[in-house]
């Protein structure tokens, strides 16, 4: 396995920033249906692969948490 320079994760940033600007209207829109339907118990797995096209990872996960809280597993 090879490690990212810090040039390569600097670019993967601004990369990622520049999506986040790109589809900014978009994806709250996105990850707002995200949330209804997640907060009715629905099947999200639809609204999900829509909501990748215009939000990152970071984003859906922020949004799926303000829904239902941080999973922890039993020990």
């Amino acid at each position: 396995m090879i490690r990212s320079s810090d040039d390569e994760k600097q670019d993967q940033i601004r990369h990622v920033r520049a999506f986040q600007e790109t589809h900014a209207a978009e994806g709250l829109l996105a990850r707002v249906e995200l949330q209804s339907v997640a907060r009715q118990r629905g099947n999200v797995f639809a609204v999900l692969m829509e909501t990748v096209k215009s939000s990152s990872l970071g984003q859906i996960s922020s949004a799926l948490y303000e829904v239902g809280g941080e999973y922890r597993r039993n020990m």
